[in-house]
């Protein structure tokens, strides 16, 4: 039997499990796979303290056998600063949940995990973007109370290679 997800916050030991998901994550977004640079970056992110990372973890029950815990999904939040609001902020990059885990309320544990972290730490908000056709994520955001920016463009500046 496998329960439902529970979200809890990432650690070191977490970084082999996060980097699988973060990999397929980047190749959701169409990026070529390269498991060593996933792991290299999550490893820096939670080594520096750079972001926060949130993991949604199920546990398989079977009879007489200790608990399996598993990830099946992660978001990856980056604290930052609003100028005009002067206050601070997160941006919520990354979230992720293995396609056999999707539609079991993982993606939203995860979101209402990182909301609960950037209300305690002071944020006045979180952002994010998502591609224009992931309408399912979409979907999901609204239902939490995210609103779309109608307002704002988002714009992007390559850097040309050193």
């Amino acid at each position: 039997m496998t329960e439902l997800a529970t979200p809890r916050r990432a650690t070191l030991a977490d970084v082999p499990a996060i980097a699988v998901l973060f990999d397929a994550y980047r190749q959701f977004y169409e990026q070529t796979p390269d498991l060593p640079a996933a792991e290299a970056f999550i490893l820096q992110r939670l080594q520096r303290q750079e972001s926060v990372i949130l993991l949604a973890e199920t546990a398989t029950v079977t009879p007489g056998v200790t608990r399996a815990h598993t990830v099946v999904g992660f978001c990856q939040l980056y604290p930052s600063f609003c100028s005009v609001e002067a206050a601070p902020i997160y941006t919520l990059y990354d979230l992720f949940v293995v396609p056999e885990s999707r539609r079991t309320g993982a993606g939203r544990t995860l979101l209402l995990a990182a909301d609960q972290h950037a209300r305690a730490a002071g944020a006045v908000r979180m952002d994010l973007t998502t591609a224009r056709t992931n309408a399912r994520a979409q979907a999901l955001y609204e239902s939490l109370g995210w609103q779309r920016d109608e307002v704002f463009l988002a714009y992007n500046l390559r850097m040309a290679p050193r």
